[in-house]
């Protein structure tokens, strides 16, 4: 696939790395163009740095690995308003909690998925990759199989089917919880992980564990 990353930071730089390594077509653009040619030229794997707006032209899939406040500029510098995000998976994999604590900073009601779709018209927001620190998919699968799954919320079967590709790309398991509807319920999911991991709890210690078909 062709895939557009707008970001620079560690998220971009792991799901870039992994996805480069799988095959696929990448390209950077960020908001300093310095900033991402020193990612390009990290990831190798022919990655590209471009500018913002080239990022997320003619490309399969888009990653929007932005902190939640960066987003609107972000998007901003993409053209995104122009639609030309239009029928492209837009993957969301923002988090807009307060640092340490994981209240929600949306409105009552609001998710963050849902405001990108607003700042990116015609685009199939997905939202995926939220849940996880950025190493998680640097890190070798543990025995050769995927070990984590990646919840899901979006509206487009297709978009749905290729993020989930790239999930698999990465050694995850793709799980579509819902639409967007749900989508606000998977973003406090991500506050109450990080509310847990800051106050010095392993978030898996709060969910009860449910044996896997295998017996794990």
């Amino acid at each position: 696939m062709r895939i557009g990353i707008l970001g620079t930071g560690t998220l971009a730089a792991a799901l870039g790395e992994g996805w480069a390594r799988a095959g696929h077509e990448v390209v950077i653009g960020g908001r300093s163009r310095v900033k991402a040619e020193r990612l390009a030229e990290r990831l190798d794997h022919e990655v590209l740095a471009v500018a913002p707006r080239e990022a997320v032209t003619g490309r399969d899939a888009v990653l929007l690995a932005v902190s939640w406040d960066g987003v609107e500029e972000m998007l901003g510098m993409a053209g995104a308003s122009d639609g030309v995000l239009a029928g492209v998976p837009l993957i969301d994999p923002t988090n807009a909690v307060t640092h340490g604590v994981g209240t929600l900073l949306t409105e009552p009601g609001e998710a963050m998925a849902g405001r990108i779709a607003g700042l990116a018209p015609g685009s199939l927001v997905v939202k995926a990759f939220h849940l996880f620190p950025a190493d998680q998919w640097t890190s070798p699968p543990r025995d050769g199989r995927s070990c984590v799954t990646v919840a899901m919320c979006g509206d487009d079967p297709t978009a749905l089917h290729v993020v989930g590709e790239l999930v698999r790309a990465v050694n995850g398991v793709p799980l579509t919880l819902g639409p967007l509807g749900r989508v606000r319920q998977l973003e406090e999911v991500a506050g109450f992980v990080i509310g847990l991991a800051f106050a010095g709890f392993d978030p898996r210690s709060a969910v009860p564990h449910v044996p896997s078909k295998d017996g794990r």
